[in-house]
Protein backbone atom coordinates (compact mmCIF):
# COMPACT_ATOMS: atom_id res chain seq x y z
CA UNK A 1 0.00 0.00 0.00
CA UNK A 2 1.33 3.73 -1.29
CA UNK A 3 2.35 5.69 1.81
CA UNK A 4 0.48 9.40 1.36
CA UNK A 5 0.82 12.22 3.17
CA UNK A 6 -2.15 12.12 4.69
CA UNK A 7 -1.41 8.52 6.43
CA UNK A 8 1.04 10.80 8.51
CA UNK A 9 0.51 10.90 11.98
CA UNK A 10 -0.59 14.36 13.23
CA UNK A 11 1.94 14.96 16.06
CA UNK A 12 4.74 14.50 13.08
CA UNK A 13 3.12 16.99 10.21
CA UNK A 14 3.29 19.00 13.51
CA UNK A 15 6.81 18.47 14.30
CA UNK A 16 8.22 18.97 10.71
CA UNK A 17 6.65 22.40 10.41
CA UNK A 18 8.14 23.48 13.27
CA UNK A 19 11.36 21.98 12.48
CA UNK A 20 11.22 23.22 8.90
CA UNK A 21 10.56 26.49 10.25
CA UNK A 22 13.00 26.98 12.44
CA UNK A 23 15.97 25.18 10.27
CA UNK A 24 17.91 22.49 11.18
CA UNK A 25 20.50 24.35 13.24
CA UNK A 26 17.99 26.05 15.62
CA UNK A 27 15.42 23.15 15.71
CA UNK A 28 18.39 20.74 16.68
CA UNK A 29 19.60 23.15 19.47
CA UNK A 30 15.97 23.53 21.03
CA UNK A 31 15.92 19.78 20.84
CA UNK A 32 19.19 19.26 22.75
CA UNK A 33 17.43 21.88 25.14
CA UNK A 34 14.36 20.26 25.60
CA UNK A 35 16.36 17.08 26.37
CA UNK A 36 18.39 18.15 29.07
CA UNK A 37 15.60 19.94 30.40
CA UNK A 38 14.04 16.61 30.54
CA UNK A 39 17.09 14.49 31.54
CA UNK A 40 17.77 17.20 34.65
CA UNK A 41 13.99 16.88 35.64
CA UNK A 42 14.05 12.59 35.47
CA UNK A 43 17.59 12.66 37.68
CA UNK A 44 16.51 15.29 40.36
CA UNK A 45 13.06 13.15 40.50
CA UNK A 46 14.68 10.26 40.96
CA UNK A 47 16.96 11.11 43.72
CA UNK A 48 14.29 13.01 45.33
CA UNK A 49 12.09 9.64 45.28
CA UNK A 50 14.99 7.53 46.61
CA UNK A 51 15.39 10.16 49.17
CA UNK A 52 19.36 9.87 49.12
CA UNK A 53 21.89 10.56 46.12
CA UNK A 54 23.93 13.23 45.48
CA UNK A 55 21.66 15.69 43.62
CA UNK A 56 25.26 17.35 41.99
CA UNK A 57 26.40 14.46 40.58
CA UNK A 58 22.85 13.56 39.07
CA UNK A 59 22.82 16.90 37.83
CA UNK A 60 25.53 16.64 36.37
CA UNK A 61 25.47 13.05 34.79
CA UNK A 62 21.83 14.07 33.28
CA UNK A 63 23.43 17.27 31.98
CA UNK A 64 26.53 15.68 30.42
CA UNK A 65 24.28 12.83 28.93
CA UNK A 66 21.74 14.80 27.76
CA UNK A 67 24.33 17.42 25.70
CA UNK A 68 26.21 13.87 24.09
CA UNK A 69 23.11 12.04 23.03
CA UNK A 70 20.75 14.46 21.84
CA UNK A 71 22.69 16.23 18.83
CA UNK A 72 23.40 12.46 18.00
CA UNK A 73 20.24 10.91 17.89
CA UNK A 74 18.37 14.62 17.27
CA UNK A 75 20.39 15.23 14.34
CA UNK A 76 19.53 12.18 12.64
CA UNK A 77 15.84 12.45 13.37
CA UNK A 78 15.73 16.63 12.10
CA UNK A 79 17.37 15.17 9.01
CA UNK A 80 14.72 12.75 8.57
CA UNK A 81 12.08 15.35 8.80
CA UNK A 82 14.06 17.41 6.11
CA UNK A 83 14.72 14.43 3.41
CA UNK A 84 11.08 13.26 3.74
CA UNK A 85 9.61 17.08 3.34
CA UNK A 86 12.18 17.02 0.19
CA UNK A 87 10.71 13.76 -1.08
CA UNK A 88 7.49 15.19 -0.59
CA UNK A 89 8.36 18.07 -2.60
CA UNK A 90 9.83 15.81 -5.18
CA UNK A 91 6.57 13.52 -5.54
CA UNK A 92 4.24 16.63 -5.55
CA UNK A 93 6.48 17.73 -8.85
CA UNK A 94 6.13 14.03 -10.04
CA UNK A 95 2.63 13.81 -9.81
CA UNK A 96 1.76 17.62 -11.58
CA UNK A 97 4.70 17.40 -13.75
CA UNK A 98 5.44 16.14 -17.34
CA UNK A 99 8.60 14.32 -16.48
CA UNK A 100 10.06 15.13 -19.78
CA UNK A 101 9.18 18.32 -20.99
CA UNK A 102 8.92 19.46 -17.18
CA UNK A 103 5.76 21.39 -17.74
CA UNK A 104 2.69 20.61 -16.43
CA UNK A 105 0.63 17.07 -16.63
CA UNK A 106 -2.79 16.58 -18.34
CA UNK A 107 -4.43 15.83 -15.05
CA UNK A 108 -2.76 18.65 -13.31
CA UNK A 109 -3.99 20.99 -15.84
CA UNK A 110 -7.18 19.94 -15.78
CA UNK A 111 -7.29 20.29 -12.11
CA UNK A 112 -6.19 24.17 -12.27
CA UNK A 113 -7.74 25.15 -15.38
CA UNK A 114 -11.43 23.61 -13.75
CA UNK A 115 -11.03 26.21 -11.20
CA UNK A 116 -10.31 29.00 -13.37
CA UNK A 117 -12.70 28.21 -15.65
CA UNK A 118 -15.47 28.17 -13.08
CA UNK A 119 -14.15 31.62 -11.89
CA UNK A 120 -13.91 33.19 -15.36
CA UNK A 121 -17.50 31.98 -16.35
CA UNK A 122 -18.84 32.97 -12.48
CA UNK A 123 -17.15 36.94 -13.21
CA UNK A 124 -17.24 36.87 -16.55
CA UNK A 125 -13.89 37.50 -17.10
CA UNK A 126 -12.13 37.04 -20.71
CA UNK A 127 -10.26 33.72 -21.02
CA UNK A 128 -9.18 31.62 -23.87
CA UNK A 129 -7.68 28.36 -24.45
CA UNK A 130 -4.78 27.64 -27.06
CA UNK A 131 -4.06 24.07 -28.46
CA UNK A 132 -0.35 23.91 -29.49
CA UNK A 133 0.82 20.67 -32.40
CA UNK A 134 4.11 20.21 -33.95
CA UNK A 135 4.21 19.47 -37.44
CA UNK A 136 5.41 16.49 -38.82
CA UNK A 137 6.99 15.53 -35.66
CA UNK A 138 7.02 12.06 -36.52
CA UNK A 139 9.46 12.78 -39.28
CA UNK A 140 11.67 14.22 -36.88
CA UNK A 141 11.59 11.21 -35.23
CA UNK A 142 12.44 8.88 -38.57
CA UNK A 143 14.99 11.54 -39.92
CA UNK A 144 17.12 12.02 -36.40
CA UNK A 145 15.64 9.34 -33.79
CA UNK A 146 13.29 9.51 -30.73
CA UNK A 147 16.15 10.98 -28.06
CA UNK A 148 16.13 13.87 -30.57
CA UNK A 149 12.38 13.95 -31.06
CA UNK A 150 12.33 14.41 -27.34
CA UNK A 151 14.93 17.61 -27.06
CA UNK A 152 13.20 18.98 -29.66
CA UNK A 153 9.70 18.87 -27.58
CA UNK A 154 11.66 20.26 -24.49
CA UNK A 155 12.73 23.21 -26.73
CA UNK A 156 9.41 23.58 -28.20
CA UNK A 157 7.76 23.81 -24.59
CA UNK A 158 10.25 26.14 -22.99
CA UNK A 159 9.87 28.49 -26.11
CA UNK A 160 6.10 28.59 -25.06
CA UNK A 161 6.95 29.12 -21.83
CA UNK A 162 8.64 32.02 -22.43
CA UNK A 163 5.93 33.63 -24.44
CA UNK A 164 3.31 32.81 -21.35
CA UNK A 165 2.62 35.05 -18.33
CA UNK A 166 2.85 33.72 -14.51
CA UNK A 167 -0.52 33.55 -14.26
CA UNK A 168 -1.10 31.03 -17.52
CA UNK A 169 -1.15 27.72 -17.51
CA UNK A 170 1.21 25.11 -19.71
CA UNK A 171 0.67 21.33 -19.74
CA UNK A 172 1.90 18.80 -22.22
CA UNK A 173 -1.65 17.18 -23.43
CA UNK A 174 -0.32 14.13 -24.70
CA UNK A 175 2.73 13.15 -27.36
CA UNK A 176 3.43 16.42 -29.01
CA UNK A 177 0.63 18.43 -28.28
CA UNK A 178 0.91 21.36 -25.40
CA UNK A 179 -2.45 23.17 -24.45
CA UNK A 180 -2.37 26.94 -22.64
CA UNK A 181 -4.95 28.61 -20.41
CA UNK A 182 -4.87 32.07 -20.87
CA UNK A 183 -7.03 33.75 -17.60
CA UNK A 184 -7.94 37.28 -18.14
CA UNK A 185 -7.15 37.37 -21.87
CA UNK A 186 -9.77 38.58 -24.33
CA UNK A 187 -10.20 36.58 -28.18
CA UNK A 188 -7.98 39.24 -29.88
CA UNK A 189 -5.09 38.75 -27.26
CA UNK A 190 -5.57 35.18 -27.49
CA UNK A 191 -4.68 35.35 -31.32
CA UNK A 192 -1.28 37.74 -30.62
CA UNK A 193 -0.27 35.27 -28.43
CA UNK A 194 -0.40 31.65 -29.96
CA UNK A 195 0.81 33.73 -33.22
CA UNK A 196 3.67 35.11 -31.03
CA UNK A 197 4.08 31.47 -30.56
CA UNK A 198 4.45 30.20 -33.87
CA UNK A 199 6.61 32.91 -35.02
CA UNK A 200 9.26 32.09 -31.67
CA UNK A 201 8.87 28.20 -32.49
CA UNK A 202 9.43 29.13 -36.54
CA UNK A 203 12.82 30.39 -35.78
CA UNK A 204 13.69 27.82 -33.30
CA UNK A 205 16.87 25.96 -34.26
CA UNK A 206 17.98 23.04 -32.12
CA UNK A 207 21.60 21.92 -32.42
CA UNK A 208 21.51 17.74 -33.10
CA UNK A 209 25.03 15.84 -33.73
CA UNK A 210 26.35 17.73 -36.93
CA UNK A 211 22.12 18.87 -37.54
CA UNK A 212 20.38 21.53 -37.22
CA UNK A 213 16.88 20.09 -36.12
CA UNK A 214 13.48 22.63 -36.01
CA UNK A 215 9.74 22.53 -37.08
CA UNK A 216 6.52 24.13 -36.74
CA UNK A 217 3.69 24.08 -34.90
CA UNK A 218 -0.14 24.80 -35.67
CA UNK A 219 -2.37 26.23 -33.16
CA UNK A 220 -5.70 26.00 -32.43
CA UNK A 221 -7.19 29.18 -30.45
CA UNK A 222 -10.98 28.96 -28.24
CA UNK A 223 -12.19 31.79 -26.33
CA UNK A 224 -14.56 31.30 -23.32
CA UNK A 225 -18.25 31.78 -24.44
CA UNK A 226 -21.37 32.06 -22.48
CA UNK A 227 -22.51 29.30 -24.70
CA UNK A 228 -19.99 26.66 -23.72
CA UNK A 229 -21.15 24.01 -21.30
CA UNK A 230 -18.17 23.23 -19.65
CA UNK A 231 -14.22 23.24 -20.25
CA UNK A 232 -13.55 19.71 -22.22
CA UNK A 233 -15.93 21.52 -24.82
CA UNK A 234 -13.73 24.49 -25.04
CA UNK A 235 -10.92 22.10 -25.35
CA UNK A 236 -12.99 20.57 -28.14
CA UNK A 237 -13.00 23.64 -29.99
CA UNK A 238 -9.49 24.54 -29.48
CA UNK A 239 -8.97 21.23 -31.00
CA UNK A 240 -11.51 21.90 -33.82
CA UNK A 241 -9.72 25.16 -34.70
CA UNK A 242 -6.24 22.96 -34.53
CA UNK A 243 -7.55 20.60 -36.99
CA UNK A 244 -8.44 23.46 -39.42
CA UNK A 245 -4.95 24.60 -39.37
CA UNK A 246 -3.33 21.39 -40.07
CA UNK A 247 -6.36 21.41 -43.08
CA UNK A 248 -4.93 25.08 -43.87
CA UNK A 249 -1.53 23.59 -44.32
CA UNK A 250 -0.05 23.82 -40.92
CA UNK A 251 2.71 26.43 -39.47
CA UNK A 252 -0.46 28.82 -38.62
CA UNK A 253 -2.95 30.11 -36.00
CA UNK A 254 -7.23 29.66 -36.69
CA UNK A 255 -10.06 29.80 -34.66
CA UNK A 256 -13.50 29.31 -34.59
CA UNK A 257 -15.75 32.42 -35.16
CA UNK A 258 -16.45 34.53 -32.36
CA UNK A 259 -18.95 36.71 -30.97
CA UNK A 260 -19.20 40.40 -32.19
CA UNK A 261 -16.99 43.14 -30.04
CA UNK A 262 -18.35 45.74 -28.04
CA UNK A 263 -17.82 47.93 -30.26
CA UNK A 264 -20.06 46.16 -32.73
CA UNK A 265 -17.47 44.62 -35.00
CA UNK A 266 -16.97 41.00 -35.39
CA UNK A 267 -13.44 39.43 -34.24
CA UNK A 268 -11.53 37.44 -37.19
CA UNK A 269 -11.96 34.33 -37.96
CA UNK A 270 -8.43 33.25 -39.12
CA UNK A 271 -5.06 34.61 -38.39
CA UNK A 272 -1.88 33.98 -39.64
Amino acid sequence: MAFTPDDEPGWFRWLSRVVLRLGLRRAMLAMTATIALLAVLIAETVVLVLGRGDWRIALASATLCSVVLAPLFGSLLLRLVFELDRARQRLTVLATHDDLTGVHNRRHFMEVVQREWDRARRYSTPAAMLLIDADHFKRVNDAHGHLCGDELLRCIAQTVREQLRQADVLARFGGEELIVFLPHTDPLGALDVAERIREKVQNLSVPWQAAKVSTTVSIGVAPLRNELPSLDWMIHEADTALYAAKADGRNCVRTLPFEASRSGGAYPVNSR
